[in-house]
């Protein structure tokens, strides 16, 4: 197995491949913008044996080059038989957030040729489909402002500490703003009392003791949470054995700012007494 870790940033134009690339150039990755596919071995191959070899390499690939959905497949099959770890990141987003953003830069579309920026983007969406469904990870960039995505894929792809354990990234949500993409595991709160319609409550969110209190008060909440444990006492072992480094898991509820916030501090201080390093992020806890 080569050391050199690949991660290859790929998806549709607009959806903020640039600011990905920039987030994992600030954690130490060497990053290349625009590489045609068909360099990628050479570039490797510069690496092998160097006294100063590159350890983390970032490259965004997409429809810009024009041979790259003829020619990745092949490239990237041999690549891994040489024992290189290619990492795909694809980086979606809505038909209508990308109209909004290719209306505020008033950039073209790369397959604008004859085309409305609409009809780019639906064609675009089609030729990705078959390297959307080999990514290790979909990142859905609707959902997430420049600083939320920037955190996202830094908590990511961020080297484990050195005791080597799990990294445990937990998320509560809305399930009216979506699902998270980048979820190994998804569950749903939203059996639980909820206390946004209870008068007093509703204008709290999940970190306030309140709310907490309210949450923690009835029996499901309790025996929830105990499956929990159980269920992550049995699979987190069984993924460390695997090898795996990170595990995203997400809890929702209506609104995402009441129960599955509470859910996901809960179960937070379950992996800090196991002393595995634990990422939350409220991801819609601001919203109304």
């Amino acid at each position: 197995m080569k050391n050199i870790r690949i991660v290859v940033v790929t998806g549709m134009s607009g959806s903020g491949k640039s600011t990905v690339l920039r987030s994992l150039e600030d954690i130490g990755f060497f990053c290349v913008d625009n590489l045609p596919v068909s360099l990628l071995p050479k570039l490797l191959d510069m690496q092998l044996g160097r006294a100063d070899e590159i350890s983390k390499i970032a490259l965004v690939m997409d429809v810009r080059e024009k041979h790259f959905l003829d020619r990745y497949g092949e490239i990237f099959r041999e690549l891994k038989e040489q024992g290189y770890m290619i990492e795909i990141l694809f980086l979606e987003a809505g038909d209508e957030t990308l109209l909004h953003r290719f209306s505020e830069t008033r950039r073209s579309h790369p397959l604008s040729d004859r085309r409305t920026v609409a009809e780019s983007i639906r064609l675009e969406r089609e030729k990705m489909r078959e390297l959307k469904s080999m990514a290790d990870m979909v990142v859905d960039t609707s959902l997430y402002n420049v600083h939320q995505l920037k955190e996202l894929i830094q908590r990511y792809y961020t080297t484990p500490s050195e005791s080597k354990k799990l990294v445990v990234n937990l998320i509560s949500f809305g399930y009216r703003y979506g699902l998270p993409p980048e979820a190994d595991m998804v569950f749903d709160a939203r059996f639980l009392p909820n206390p946004y319609f209870v008068q007093d409550l509703k204008q709290f969110d999940g970190n306030n003791p309140k709310i907490v209190d309210y949450v923690m008060g009835w029996d499901e909440s309790r025996k929830f949470l105990q499956e929990l444990y159980e269920l992550m006492t049995f699979l987190t072992p069984l993924y460390e054995k695997e090898g795996k480094a990170y595990l995203n898991i997400a809890l929702g509820c209506t609104g995402g700012r009441h129960r599955s916030v509470v859910m996901v501090n809960q179960l937070s201080r379950y992996f800090d007494e196991r002393n595995y390093r634990v990422n939350i992020h409220h991801r819609d806890i601001q919203r109304t």
